[in-house]
């Protein structure tokens, strides 16, 4: 249903008091204010509003109540009767497509047979990504979009992709716990201008994944409209009065003709890492290979489900996809053809990441982590230990440990000495979408920096973990909705960040502190800095892709 936002609820309160002339007596009601939880307006509005919904999609005789409620935006609900109300869906159930009905079906059918659990960001994560999604609230969005469902769980188990999203409590009275007061944003950090930021605008559905070429100034972007785009970002500065000229963009169109089949969702992408190829995994199951000129090399057709992971191993001869029919795949660069499926899990598979060229890690929402190698037909390691589905997995730099997230709100670090984990770190208290590590430590361009861990969960906040001693370094609170990606800088010294409050905050990683900050309009699904550390781009529930400069 459409999201009842806190300034509809702050003009309706506004209204009947000024309705009532202001004099409501409230001293004298005898209510006890304590015992009223935080957000019970709120909340009660909109189970109201839900009601009113379900009275208006059911009619005499019907045996099957209709599910989707994104049919009536709140103000239709609360200006309209429910006689008009249900014209309103007739209508406009009759100017959705057979294909959008079609696709509802499969993925609703999809979801039942993965134990109602939607895998994860992507979102993506939707891991878009994931379309796990408890997550992915979006702003005013009248999509219930397959993508976030299935990342946020919310413990309902009410999942989907496309890249992964539940949707989020509309209204924090407080900011959680555990870590230090959020900060001001407005007064700690510097705000970047909007006539500061290139803002790439074509897609026509939310943007669930960006990635920088490793070679150059080309961007990639995949999103829920079916397609990924490559864009060309100049060298200078970025902003709307600095461009002579509109970014050079390639459509990459995963469907034919003219209709867009909204099956084919991009859920993730991945550069190979001389940057000349790009590859795209989607809803419809199938890995997509183009040139960086936008051209269709290859399709990749073998999975049975929705692909939600695509890493290229460093050497470039194999390309590694997990997908939610339970497995994954191995694809040998030179032929195309599939090397190796491997069928481990009882789950969707979520992840996926290289430990070298020849072994990796995968995830699933059956809570397990396998590590498996190129030719052997059984998992070389088996990591349990999360009581819930592992969202993401990380191998650090140099390929000695392996991170995971999972929605039981811990984050783990294993290594292959070991069954049990080296650290178990529960600081969080909500569910952990996505992890990072730092491009530091031995082995690194940044020898001289300690290795660290980032984390970011539902709970808001952002953890940095020092691995040597396993403690916790920093907690970041300085977002106030689930944060659904973090990014080092090529040097380690910054940390981007992407919420669904529609800010992108810099955070100095040696000092814990926000220093600039961004804020757009819509929620943020991915960050992601190039490969010199100056421009960073974000990717938004809005439909555009937002690029700046960093310097400081």
């Amino acid at each position: 249903m459409g999201v009842l936002t806190a300034t509809d609820l702050n003009f309706l309160v506004f209204r009947y008091l000024q309705e009532s002339g202001y004099e409501a007596g409230i001293h004298k009601g005898g209510i006890d204010g304590n015992a009223v939880p935080p957000g019970a307006l709120i909340t009660i509005v909109q189970k109201g509003l839900q009601y009113i919904e379900l009275e208006a999609n059911t009619e005499e005789n019907d045996e099957e109540i209709e599910k989707d409620f994104a049919l009536l935006e709140p103000l239709e609900i609360i200006t309209k009767d429910v006689e008009e109300l249900q014209q309103l869906v007739k209508k406009r159930k009759r100017e959705r497509s057979q294909t959008d009905r079609e696709k509802d079906r499969g993925k609703e059918k999809d979801r039942n047979e993965e134990h109602e659990r939607r895998p994860g960001g992507e979102r993506e994560r939707d891991r878009h990504d994931k379309e796990k999604e408890q997550v992915r609230e979006k702003d005013k969005s009248e999509k219930d979009r397959d993508h976030e469902k299935e990342k946020e769980k919310e413990k309902e188990k009410e999942k989907q992709h496309t890249e992964r999203i539940d949707k989020v409590k509309h209204e924090e009275d407080s900011l959680p716990g555990g870590g230090p007061t959020p900060m001001d944003v407005s007064v700690t950090a510097q705000e970047i201008s909007s006539t500061d930021v290139t803002v790439l605008e074509g897609h026509s559905s939310e943007v669930f994944a960006c990635a920088w070429s490793p070679t150059g100034s080309l961007l990639a972007s995949g999103s829920g409209d079916s397609t990924a785009r490559i864009w060309t970002i100049p060298d200078g500065p970025c902003g709307s009065s600095m461009q002579s000229s509109p970014p050079g963009v390639h459509v990459l169109k995963h469907f034919k003709g003219r209709t867009n089949e909204k099956s084919k969702d991009v859920t993730t992408l991945d550069w190979n890492g001389e940057g000349t190829l790009l590859a795209t995994g989607s809803y419809d199951g199938q890995a997509r290979i183009w040139s960086r000129d936008g051209e269709l090399k290859q399709t990749l057709f073998k999975h049975k489900g929705p692909i939600f992971s695509l890493k290229w191993n460093k050497k470039g001869d194999f390309l590694l996809s997990g997908s939610v029919d339970k497995t994954a795949i191995v694809w040998d660069t030179k032929t195309w053809e599939c090397k190796q499926q491997f069928e481990f899990h009882s789950a969707p598979t979520l992840d996926v990441d290289w430990r070298n060229n020849n072994s990796f890690a995968t995830c699933s929402t059956d809570n397990m982590i396998y590590v498996c190698k190129i030719g052997e037909q059984r998992p070389v390691k088996a990591f349990s230990g999360h009581e819930s589905e592992v969202n993401a997995i990380k191998w650090d730099p140099t390929g000695s440990f392996l991170a995971s997230c999972s929605d039981d709100s811990t984050a783990k670090i294993w290594s292959m000495k070991q069954d049990k984990c080296l650290f178990d770190f529960k600081e969080h208290t909500k569910e952990i979408y996505t992890i990072r590590w730092s491009p530091t430590g031995p082995g690194t361009n940044n020898p001289n920096q300690q290795l660290l861990l980032a984390s970011a969960s539902f709970d808001s906040t952002i953890k940095l973990w020092e691995v040597d001693q396993g403690r916790l370094l920093y907690s970041l609170a300085g977002h106030r909705q689930p944060v659904y990606s973090v990014a080092f800088s090529p040097d380690g010294e910054y940390l981007a960040s992407g919420s669904l409050d529609q800010c992108l905050h810099i955070w100095s990683v040696k000092e814990g502190r926000i220093l600039k900050t961004y804020r757009g309009t819509g929620g943020i699904f991915e960050v992601c800095w190039n490969k010199e550390g100056s421009k960073i781009a974000a990717c938004f529930s809005n439909n555009t892709v937002c690029v700046m400069d960093f310097r400081m």
